[in-house]
C-alpha cells in the first residue's frame, strides 16, 4: 500500500504531477494555442499573415512565440519555400488533428456556458459572494 500525504497524493510525488491531465492542460490550453490550432484545422495551411488575420488580437511577437512552441511540441508545421521572396507556411500535424475529439467534446461541452452564466450571476448577487452561513461568525 503507498502511503499518502492525507490529500490523496502518494508521498513523493509532486502534486503538479499528481493529476494527468494537467500536462496536457499545459500544452494544450495555454494562451492562444487553442485559437491558432483551429484556425489551422479549419482553414488548413496559412502563412503567417493569414494566420494573424483570423485570429484578431494576437500580436506579431506573441503569434511567432506560440508558433515556435507548437512547432517544438509537434502539433504545427513550418514549411519554408526557398524563393523570393522567402515563404513560410504553417499546418496543423498530424499529432495536432489528433486533439480534435477534445475540442469537439469542449465545443459539445459549451451548451452549459449559459449555465454557468447563470451560475456566475447568482454567486455575484450575493453579498461578498459568499454561501449565506458559511465562513461568517454568528
Amino acid at each position: 500500500m503507498t502511503e499518502s500525504t492525507g490529500n490523496g497524493v502518494p508521498r513523493g510525488v509532486d502534486p503538479a504531477n499528481a493529476c494527468p491531465v494537467a500536462p496536457v492542460v499545459d500544452i494544450v490550453f495555454s494562451r492562444w494555442t487553442t485559437p491558432i490550432l483551429w484556425a489551422l484545422h479549419e482553414y488548413g495551411r496559412q502563412r503567417f499573415v493569414e494566420l494573424e488575420r483570423r485570429i484578431g488580437t494576437i500580436t506579431p511577437k506573441v503569434l511567432t512565440q506560440r508558433l515556435r512552441q507548437l512547432e517544438r511540441d509537434g502539433l504545427v508545421v513550418r514549411t519554408y519555400h526557398a524563393e523570393v521572396p522567402p515563404r513560410v507556411e504553417y499546418e496543423i500535424s498530424e499529432l495536432g488533428r489528433s486533439l480534435a475529439p477534445l475540442f469537439a467534446a469542449l465545443s459539445e461541452w459549451s451548451v452549459h456556458l449559459d449555465a454557468v452564466e447563470r451560475a456566475r450571476v447568482a454567486y455575484d448577487a450575493r453579498e461578498d459572494g459568499r454561501v449565506p452561513g458559511v465562513g461568517r461568525a454568528r
